[in-house]
C-alpha cells in the first residue's frame, strides 16, 4: 500500500477558528503517478457545501465546525476531530450544551441535523473517552423520554402469547400447542394468542429496551458523572416503565411506526433504534474501554444555533421565532426573529472568533447576509413591520473569556460601521 498502517489522527477547532490547517505531509507518504487517487474531501449529509475535512494541494488538512471520526482511507487511516479551547486544562461541554437546549419543547424537533452516522461502513476503533456520539444520543433520548413520561406513556393493543391450562383464549395456536403441550404429555394446556390493551406495546417495549442500554451505559459518560442532570432525568423516567418488558427482537424493532398523535415517540423510537444499532444490540459492549465505531460527525455549527435558541427562550419565551414555519425567508433561512414589544430584530449565530470588540472584526459576508434577510419581504411580514422602517440586526458569538453563561442582552456592542448592526458574545459551558 502507499500509504502508511492505520491510526487515528487528531485535530481540533481551536477556539472557534473558521478552518484549521493541519500540515498532513509527515503522515502520507508520497503519492507516485498514476497509482493511487489521493485522499477524498469528506462532506457532511452529501453537502459539498459542508465540508467536515478538506484536501488541499498545499499537503494540508483542513477542518471546518465538524467534530467527529472517519475514515480518510477505510480500514487504512482515520482522522479523529476533537472540540477543545486554547487552554488545554479547558473543553467544550457539548452535552450540557444539548441539554441546556432540550429544556425547550421547541429545540426538541431540529435536532435531526445536528449529526450524521455513517452506518455500513467500517468501524473505527476508538476509546470511550473519545465517543462523542454516543453521549450525545444518550442526553437527547434521555430529554424525550422525560416528556413522554411527563404526559403519560402510551397505551395500545398488543399481541400476547401465553400457555393457559385448561383454559383458552382468543386464538388457538395449534403448532405451538402441539409442540409444547402435545408432545410433552400435557393434555390440558393450549397455547393461544390474543390481544390485550395497556403500556406493554411493541414502542414502550422499544424504548425500555435502549433505557436498559442507557442505564448501563451512563457511568461510563465521565464527564457527566459530577452532574446531577443525567441521574436525575432517568431515575424519572424509569418508574413509569416498571410494568414494561424490555423483552423486543431486532425483526420486530425495523417494523415499529409513526404515530402522528404521539408526536415525541417518534424522535424516541429514532433515536432507540440508533442507540441499539450504535452497541450492535450487544448490551455487553456498553462498557468496554475501547468500542468500535460507525464514522460520525457532529455539526457544532449548529449545536451552538440550538443552544443559543435555548437562551433566548429562557429570556423571551414564545417572542422567538425559528424554523422554516415561523422565521422563513422569501431567500435563506435567518436563524432567529425577535418580536416583542418595542423591539424587533433579526438575530443570527455565528460560531467563529470574528466579533469580539468594537474593532472591525466582522465578515463582511456575515453582515451581507443579514442585510439581504433585512430586506426580504418575507422576513418583514414575519416582524410585522414596515418595509420602510430598519430592522435591527445582531450576531450572537462565543466568547470564553466571559464569567458568566447568561445572555445578557444590554450587554451588546454596535459594530459601527454598519446602521442598527450589533453584536453580542455568550460564553459555553466548560470541562475542566
Amino acid at each position: 500500500m502507499t500509504y502508511m498502517s492505520k491510526f487515528i489522527f487528531r485535530s481540533t477547532d481551536r477556539h472557534f477558528s473558521e478552518h484549521n490547517e493541519v500540515d498532513v505531509s509527515k503522515h502520507f507518504t508520497k503519492i507516485p503517478e498514476n497509482t493511487i487517487v489521493p485522499p477524498q474531501d469528506i462532506i457532511f449529509k452529501g453537502n459539498p457545501d459542508c465540508k467536515c475535512v478538506e484536501f488541499k494541494s498545499d499537503n494540508k488538512l483542513y477542518t471546518s465546525y465538524f467534530i467527529g471520526v472517519d475514515w480518510i482511507i477505510e480500514k487504512e487511516k482515520a482522522i479523529y476531530v476533537e472540540p477543545k479551547l486554547n487552554d488545554e486544562s479547558k473543553q467544550t461541554d457539548y452535552l450540557k450544551m444539548l441539554f441546556s437546549a432540550l429544556k425547550h419543547q421547541e429545540v426538541k424537533g431540529h435536532t435531526e441535523d445536528l449529526y450524521e452516522i455513517k452506518f455500513g461502513i467500517s468501524e473505527i476503533e476508538i476509546t470511550q473517552k473519545q465517543d462523542l456520539l454516543t453521549p450525545l444520543l444518550v442526553v437527547q433520548f434521555l430529554s424525550l423520554l422525560k416528556e413522554i413520561v411527563r404526559k403519560g406513556l402510551k397505551q395500545s393493543y398488543y399481541k400476547v402469547e401465553r400457555n393457559f391450562y385448561s383454559k383458552i383464549k382468543g386464538k388457538v395456536l395449534v403448532g405451538q400447542t402441539i409442540k409444547h403441550n402435545a408432545l410433552k404429555n400435557k393434555p390440558l394446556n393450549t397455547f393461544c394468542s390474543y390481544d390485550e390493551f395497556g403500556r406493554n406495546g411493541l414502542e414502550n417495549r422499544l424504548l425500555k429496551k435502549a433505557l436498559m442500554f442507557v442505564q448501563r451505559y451512563l457511568p461510563s459518560i465521565k464527564n457527566l458523572k459530577a452532574e446531577k442532570y443525567t441521574v436525575e432525568v432517568f431515575n424519572y423516567i424509569i418508574p413509569a416503565f416498571e410494568g414494561v418488558s424490555a423483552d423486543i427482537e431486532v425483526n420486530e424493532i425495523k417494523h415499529t411506526n409513526k404515530n402522528t398523535f404521539y408526536k415525541e415517540y417518534s424522535e424516541a423510537i429514532r433515536l432507540a433504534k440508533l442507540i441499539l444499532k450504535r452497541f450492535g444490540y450487544n448490551i455487553n459492549t456498553t462498557r468496554q474501554s475501547t468500542i468500535k465505531t460507525p464514522p460520525f460527525w457532529i455539526d457544532m455549527s449548529k449545536l451552538f444555533e440550538l443552544y443559543v435558541l435555548g437562551l433566548l427562550k429562557d429570556k423571551f419565551s414564545g417572542k422567538i421565532l425559528y424554523g422554516d414555519d415561523d422565521a422563513k425567508a422569501n431567500y435563506g433561512l435567518p436563524d432567529f426573529l425577535l418580536i416583542e414589544d418595542g423591539k424587533k430584530m433579526i438575530i443570527d449565530t455565528k460560531y467563529k472568533q470574528y466579533y469580539k470588540s468594537n474593532n472591525i472584526d466582522f465578515k463582511i459576508s456575515d453582515i451581507r447576509q443579514l442585510s439581504g434577510y433585512a430586506r426580504d419581504k418575507g422576513v418583514i411580514k414575519a416582524l410585522k413591520m414596515n418595509e420602510k422602517d430598519i430592522v435591527d440586526c445582531l450576531i450572537i458569538y462565543p466568547d470564553q473569556s466571559l464569567e458568566y453563561l447568561t445572555l445578557n442582552m444590554n450587554s451588546r456592542q454596535s459594530i459601527r460601521e454598519f446602521v442598527q448592526f450589533y453584536q453580542l458574545a455568550v460564553k459555553l459551558p466548560e470541562l475542566t
